[in-house]
């Protein structure tokens, strides 16, 4: 039995062939009919040129001779030398082209006729004759040579016109034969073609659609199909590889399956172990799998659709988390409240995409954490602050009005000494009551017993009042302080009293960080529900690492210079922006300065709750 290969040699091999012969003949043909029509033109066109031209200038020769008959003497001469030399050219070129049987007879019979005519010429030209003379010289032996001349110039024509036209049939018949041949090889190319075609349908086509029909059911899944492999060739090697290919895959089915169900078994197990809320959600917004507390406490069951939850804050997270592929969370101080059993409890949800190796979103795991206990340890916490904040604040006050009284001398003289002594204790004793007043700040916005003064104020105004508290001081340590708005900025709701502590402490800050000679520079820019304030100077920056700590209490910067105060003034800030409702992050680059923005709602929109449990 043929192989594919030498089926595929022989279909193909044949079209060649047939093109192979056509292309042949079809040079035959045209170099035999262009030899039949070279023939036309190289052996009787430049003939019948020359007899015409003789024909031609003989007539005019003629007309010179009765000009000059007639008395026109000079005109005729003119004609007669010019129409004599072409016609001495054209039997030049008659004498060369000798093709035809006869036509040199003809041709030399011109030529002696033309010599005789000639002579006879310079009669009839001579003025000294009578004119009786010349003219019975021109009718009665000029004129009759004229005819013969003209006549074998003429009989020279007509053989070479029809030897055109023989030839001319002669290509018409080599043409209409040539023609018929290629009709007659294109009819047999096309049914070899028609055949190969006939043929590759049933050796490569059919079989090749059986093997697109096979890995089509494979890939739905029926591995048990077994491909018919009758032939010898490569497409039955190649059905035979199918049927080892499926054999393995049935194999490997069968022990994936058993890995697969020991997977889930045990994910199931670890999902239902977990004390958090865990469910994953495919594309479609469907739960796929969920633990436990997730099943009970927030209806995420598995079929159940995100979208249609009560809790629409899963939802939104669900398709922030599809739309961006980037994990999404609430804010930080938003969390969910709960009660479960009667106990009031607090979580904090977050969407995390599953990527697939295309980097595209297969699906989101939501993670709903049990924050209870946390809350109530920040609860705790504060209250410890509070209470021992408040317990300080008595003995500290006593003891900065004793070293106050001391320091005035109102129970006696000081030594240099002591006074030293005393005006440390006194800096230090200030210091101490502005930490305790922080906590205490820090404390009462948390606890949300910091009573706001809620009013309608235009950014520009809070801009201005911010630069001019801090424009001298600027100015003292040469620093540059500029304002950046846009036009017509909404009024923004605010407390003026706290947002003018946000300022302070960040232009504080910038100014301490900044050196002579650069700028810091105060804008506000509206975005959306809300307007963009921003703190940005040229100083050193603060250093990449660091940068996601800075509002957290008690933390300074190592390495910074001259660390001053507690490290609660950011931690303050960042409790007056989100008890307002907005957000305050922190960008920096070292070495290129740093930028602190934070928004504040409009007051021409719905202003949002601070604190939203």
């Amino acid at each position: 039995m043929l192989a594919l290969r030498q089926k595929m040699a022989l279909g193909f091999g044949g079209l060649l062939l047939i093109i192979l012969v056509l292309g042949i003949q079809s040079l035959i043909n045209l170099a035999t009919l262009g030899g039949a029509i070279d023939v036309i033109l190289r052996e009787n066109y430049q003939s019948v040129l020359a007899s015409q031209q003789m024909k031609e200038s003989l007539e005019r020769i003629d007309s010179g001779l009765l000009f000059m008959l007639i008395g026109e003497s000079a005109k005729g001469r003119a004609l007669v030398r010019t129409n004599m030399s072409l016609f001495e050219k054209a039997l030049e070129a008659e004498l060369r082209n000798i093709t035809l049987p006869g036509e040199g007879d003809r041709a030399a019979e011109v030529r002696d006729l033309y010599g005789q005519y000639k002579g006879l010429f310079a009669e009839v030209e001579d003025p000294s004759l009578s004119p009786v003379l010349r003219h019975d010289t021109y009718f009665s032996r000029l004129l009759p040579l004229f005819s013969r001349i003209k006549a074998a110039a003429d009989e020279i024509l007509r053989m070479n016109q029809q030897n055109m036209m023989d030839a001319n049939n002669r290509a018409r018949r080599i043409a209409s034969h040539a023609r018929r041949q290629m009709y007659v090889l294109v009819l047999f190319g096309i049914a070899l073609a028609a055949a190969f075609i006939v043929l590759a349908r049933r050796w490569i086509l059919q079989p090749v659609r059986r093997l697109i029909r096979s890995a089509q059911e494979i890939r739905a899944g029926n591995l048990d199909l077994v491909v018919p492999g009758d032939k010898r060739d490569e497409i039955g090697q190649l059905s035979e590889a199918f049927n080892d290919m499926t054999a393995s895959l049935r194999e490997f089915r069968r022990t994936d399956q058993a890995r697969l169900i020991r997977i889930q078994h045990a994910t199931e197990r670890a999902f239902d172990s977990l004390p958090d809320a865990v469910a994953v959600v495919d594309p479609q917004g469907r739960v796929e799998v969920a633990t436990e507390p997730a099943r009970k406490m927030f209806g995420l069951k598995p079929g159940t659709e995100v979208i249609g939850l009560e809790a629409a804050w899963l939802a939104e997270l669900y398709a922030e988390a599809m739309r961006t592929g980037r994990p999404a969370a609430l804010p930080d101080h938003r969390l969910i409240q709960e009660f479960t059993e009667g106990e009031e409890r607090y979580f904090r949800p977050e969407a995390i995409p599953i990527l697939d190796s295309q980097r595209l979103t297969a699906g989101v795991v939501l993670v709903i954490k049990d924050v209870t206990q946390l809350r109530q340890q920040d609860d705790l916490k504060r209250g410890v602050i509070r209470t021992v904040s408040h317990q300080l604040k008595t003995p500290l006050t006593s003891l900065r009005m004793a070293v106050h009284l001391l320091l005035e001398e109102k129970v006696g003289p000081l030594t240099e000494k002591q006074a030293e002594l005393l005006v440390t204790a006194r800096e230090d004793s200030d210091r101490l009551n502005a930490i305790l007043s922080n906590l205490l700040d820090i404390s009462r916005i948390e606890s949300g017993k910091a009573q706001l003064d809620f009013r309608a104020v235009p950014p520009r105004a809070i801009l201005a009042e911010a630069r001019e508290s801090f424009l001298r001081t600027a100015q003292d340590r040469g620093v540059d302080l500029l304002l950046d708005t846009e036009e017509d900025l909404p009024d923004v709701w605010v407390d003026p009293t706290r947002v003018g502590y946000i300022f302070t402490n960040l232009l504080t800050n910038a100014l301490k960080h900044t050196p002579a000679g650069v700028k810091i520079t105060l804008s506000a820019r509206t975005e959306d529900a809300h307007v963009r304030f921003a703190v940005s100077d040229t100083g050193g920056g603060i250093p990449a690492e660091y940068i996601g700590r800075v509002f957290e209490p008690f933390f300074r910067v190592p390495g910074a210079e001259k660390p001053q105060g507690a490290g609660l003034g950011l931690a303050i800030v960042k409790e007056i922006v989100e008890a307002h409702g907005g957000t305050v992050i922190a960008e920096s680059e070292a070495g290129k300065g740093a930028a602190f923005a934070f928004t504040l709602g409009r007051a021409d929109r719905p202003r949002e709750e601070g604190r939203t449990e």
